[in-house]
C-alpha cells in the first residue's frame, strides 16, 4: 500500500486566511455533486460570490461589476443567479448577496421540453450539431 505524502510542496506558500478576507468551499462541494451540478456560469457566479463574501456569506456586488469582471452579458448572469437561487445556494435580496450553507443535496437542472418551433430549432442538440457543422464548412452530409 502506497502512502500519499501529505507535506506541502512549497511550505514557505501554505495558505491561510487573513484578517480581510474569508473565502472558503467546503470539501463536499466537490465531492457530493454540488459542483458537477452547475452550469459553467453558475460555477464562475458562485466562485465569485464565494472570494467576494464575508464571514456570513455577504457580499454587495453590483450586477455591472459581476458581469464585467466573470465578462458575462447581463442575461447569463440573470439565469445564473437565478438558478444559484433555485438551487439554494444563494439568497439574494435585490442588494446583498449571501452564499448560504450547502443544503443536504446538489440539485440538477431539469431539462425543459423543446415544445415550440423555435425552441425545436434553437436548442435541439441535433439541430445545434448541424448549424455548427455547415458554419465551420464540415461537409454536404450530417453524419457523425
Amino acid at each position: 500500500m502506497t502512502t500519499i505524502q501529505r507535506t506541502p510542496i512549497v511550505p514557505q506558500r501554505v495558505r491561510s486566511i487573513g484578517g480581510h478576507s474569508f473565502a472558503f468551499l467546503p470539501h463536499r462541494f466537490l465531492r457530493e455533486g454540488f459542483f458537477a451540478s452547475l452550469t459553467p456560469d453558475q460555477q464562475r457566479l458562485y466562485l465569485l460570490l464565494v472570494l467576494a463574501a464575508d464571514r456570513n456569506g455577504l457580499s454587495f456586488y453590483h450586477y455591472d461589476s459581476i458581469c464585467s469582471l466573470l465578462e458575462i452579458p447581463l442575461e447569463s448572469y440573470v439565469r445564473a443567479r437565478n438558478a444559484l437561487i433555485d438551487k439554494d445556494l444563494i439568497a439574494f435580496d435585490g442588494t446583498r448577496f449571501q452564499v448560504l450553507s450547502l443544503p443536504d443535496q446538489p440539485r440538477f437542472d431539469n431539462p425543459t421540453a423543446l415544445r415550440s418551433d423555435e425552441d425545436r430549432y434553437e436548442r435541439a442538440p441535433a439541430t445545434i450539431r448541424s448549424i455548427v457543422r455547415r458554419s465551420l464548412g464540415a461537409g454536404r452530409r450530417d453524419t457523425p
